[in-house]
């Protein structure tokens, strides 16, 4: 892991885990909330404007409609959310698992030719697209780079920023620079922009 503005670098480690090939829909936004969609054009196109804080409760939603034990708790003042990492529900990806995956071992900063596998400011004509229309990563998933960045779990530097969460990937909006496995990005939990979206995760409970 490594973020070039701070000219840092660490080792995370990680434990088995699930991630969705894709980033989550409109469709699956509006059948998880059961808000009603403005259009039913265009609705596999993944959803944004959506802040960590409201990614984090539909996690919960998800997982208690689906009979999964909750990931997600708050303190009684709901200043702070915990991660319990063992409960099977759905979750964000922390940004070590959502690095390796995007990865899927390669060593290059994109996992491709960007043109072949992300839209990006270049040629995503000014918008979101469909997703899964570029190709996939060598572990199968679609649009880790490019469409839109995707809120991960983790805190950036509490001490200096206090709340703000991480997003990785890159955009639709974005120059290719910005568009790479290790490029880092935060802001505040309720913070939300028509670039910005998110992908579930699982953990896999092991047993001894």
């Amino acid at each position: 892991m490594r973020d070039d503005r701070k000219k840092s670098n660490w080792t995370a480690d990680i434990k088995p885990f699930l991630l969705s090939p894709f980033p989550v829909t409109l469709e699956q936004y509006f059948a998880i909330t059961n808000k009603a969609p403005i259009s039913t054009d265009n609705n596999q196109k993944p959803v944004v404007n959506v802040s960590w804080n409201e990614v984090i409760l539909i996690c919960n939603l998800l997982s208690q409609r689906d009979g999964l034990q909750e990931c997600y708790t708050f303190n009684t003042e709901r200043e702070k959310v915990i991660c319990n990492w063992e409960a099977d529900g759905y979750r964000l990806p922390s940004e070590a698992e959502w690095q390796y995956a995007c990865k899927a071992g390669s060593i290059g900063y994109t996992y491709g030719e960007l043109d072949q596998i992300a839209w990006y400011r270049d040629n995503s004509d000014g918008q979101t697209q469909q997703v899964g229309t570029k190709e996939a990563n060598a572990w199968g998933l679609y649009d880790m780079l490019g469409n839109v960045w995707e809120w991960c779990w983790d805190l950036y530097d509490e001490r200096v920023y206090g709340t703000y969460r991480i997003f990785r990937g890159g955009s639709w909006a974005e120059a290719e620079r910005g568009c790479g496995s290790t490029c880092r990005r935060r802001s505040h939990p309720s913070f939300c922009i028509d670039d910005l979206g998110f992908r579930l995760a699982r953990s896999i409970r092991t047993f001894d």
